[in-house]
């Protein structure tokens, strides 16, 4: 509810890493790994802002921040076949009106 972001291994009650305020705030709507990079997951808040964070290239802050304007998304699903390497990423969006949006993602967050 607060934006924080804790990693955790299952082994240990402890995280591995955590990023307070990670949405300056704003609640945290989804969160999901990506199927075709497991370095990456993406950050939905409360006021449809899409985080994009790659461990492999920044482990402190999102490497990408992308707002969706006109309409509040209600949740996210990332779409992808991790046992093809065309790189294809998908993000689909609710939108509250039930309107569903869906939005390829940059190779570069998409290839292993």
């Amino acid at each position: 509810s607060d934006g924080s972001i804790r990693l955790h291994q299952m082994t240990s009650e402890y995280p591995l890493m955590q990023w307070n305020d990670s949405t300056n705030g704003r609640p945290i709507i989804a969160l999901q790994w990506a199927l075709t990079r497991p370095s990456v997951f993406f950050v939905l808040d409360a006021s449809s802002n899409i985080y994009i964070w790659d461990l492999l290239e920044n482990d402190l802050f999102p490497v990408a921040k992308q707002t969706i304007p006109s309409e509040n998304v209600v949740t996210m699903a990332l779409l992808g076949e991790p046992e093809k390497t065309n790189g294809l990423l998908g993000i689909a969006l609710a939108k509250e009106s039930g309107q569903i949006d869906i939005q390829y993602v940059k190779k570069k967050w998409a290839l292993r």
